[in-house]
């Protein structure tokens, strides 16, 4: 892999850590703006809500830049509203933080993975998926633990001034680091041409799979703490600790996609959804009980990641046929997920069903993308 796909997996690592942070930090961001866990919640899911809009709007706007000043630029607006959101006593300007850093996050993300897969031979799009989905997991080990630990000791606020400051060094090391347009002799298709290819059934079915396999791992993500303290009788201590399990599962998970995704993705997706099913399912029935919990936690986190990239890096070898247009889709599908796991978790909760609903939400959104690709197969079987 070259250098710059590191680098540029330093920079999801800030990013991610701020997209996932909140999973930790809702409860005390709550209390701070008197707004309730639900409402705090939603700072997740408009977060996403600015990566789905961002994805494909930001990578059509950037379309004439060169890759390098397109990643630069989203970078510097991204440290710019985190520094804003640390600074605001009010949450609805919180929420716009959220949604204009989700922007610059999905059009970093977007321009990086087509620079990442374009750096790469054809056959390699998994393993470079998988350099810069690693970032988003190291932020799971690290970043979003360390956030909480930081808000619990020193107020929220004091997370987002850290993501702003770690992001700062990767604002130089893309500049040095990743090769100008000249120098990979960078082409573009017409933006119109590279959307064609939403047309295909292919890339919309496995978008769809993706955006349902996403939508259930950050429905239980975004309540993990609360469902931690006020179902499995956790003390508010052992968040970080139960964040960081999950994040070391998903980083094993990326790791397993990018053997595998390549050569032998359907030894991941089959088994693996199946799996994934089972995990969220048994779950919900034990959330009480701390043990079962902490397995469950690192299971899911490695299920979730496994089967969610590899569906990512199907996403971009569906869209062949859009080399600049097509990390924006995967971005796409990957936020819808994020979005929608998020709205529905609360949608359960505030009906009273409690924080283990999340859970069942997980497990029905799963069998769904189960069922959807089941059928899909037979169909393609059918018409063979």
């Amino acid at each position: 892999m070259p250098f710059a796909i590191y680098i540029l997996g330093l920079a999801v690592f800030a990013q991610g850590t701020s997209e996932f942070m909140l999973s930790g930090l809702g409860p005390d961001i709550a209390r701070d703006l008197d707004v309730s866990i639900p409402a705090a919640g939603t700072l997740t899911s408009a977060f996403a809500v600015g990566m789905i809009v961002g994805a494909p709007l930001m990578a059509i706007l950037s379309f004439r830049w060169p890759r390098r000043r397109a990643l630069l630029f989203f970078l510097i607006v991204f440290i710019a509203v985190h520094a804003v959101g640390a600074l605001t006593p009010s949450f609805a300007v919180l929420l716009v933080t959220r949604v204009l850093g989700a922007l610059a996050n999905a059009g970093f993300l977007a321009v990086g993975l087509a620079t990442a897969t374009g750096m790469v031979a054809p056959g390699a799009k998994g393993r470079a998926t998988a350099v810069l989905l690693g970032g988003i997991t190291l932020a799971c080990v690290a970043g979003v633990p360390a956030g909480t630990l930081l808000g619990q000791a020193f107020g929220w606020r004091s997370a987002f001034w850290a993501v702003a400051l770690i992001s700062v060094p990767a604002v130089f090391a893309v500049l040095r680091s990743v090769p100008g347009a000249e120098a990979r002799g960078e082409t573009r298709l017409g933006a119109r041409h590279e959307l064609r290819a939403l047309r295909r059934p292919r890339l919309l079915v496995v978008l769809l799979l993706g955006a349902l396999v996403n939508a259930a791992t950050f429905c239980t993500f975004t309540y993990l703490a609360p469902l931690a303290t006020e179902v499995g009788g956790f003390p508010d201590g052992w968040v970080p600790a139960l964040l960081t399990l999950f994040g070391l599962g998903s980083l094993a998970g990326v790791t397993l996609s990018g053997r595998l995704a390549d050569t032998r993705p359907m030894r991941i997706l089959i088994p693996g959804g199946l799996a994934l099913l089972a995990g969220w399912t048994v779950f919900a029935l034990t959330a009480h009980n701390p043990v079962a919990t902490t397995v469950l936690i690192l299971i899911q986190g490695t299920l979730s990641f496994a089967v969610g990239s590899t569906l990512i890096a199907q996403i971009l070898y569906a869209a062949a046929e859009a080399p600049s247009l097509a990390g924006s889709f995967a971005t796409a599908a990957l936020n819808i997920g994020a979005a929608a796991g998020p709205a529905l978790g609360a949608l359960t909760i505030t009906a009273g069903l409690g924080y283990r609903s999340a859970l069942w939400v997980s497990a029905s959104l799963v069998a769904t993308a189960l069922i959807t690709g089941s059928l899909t197969l037979v169909r393609q079987k059918q018409t063979a």
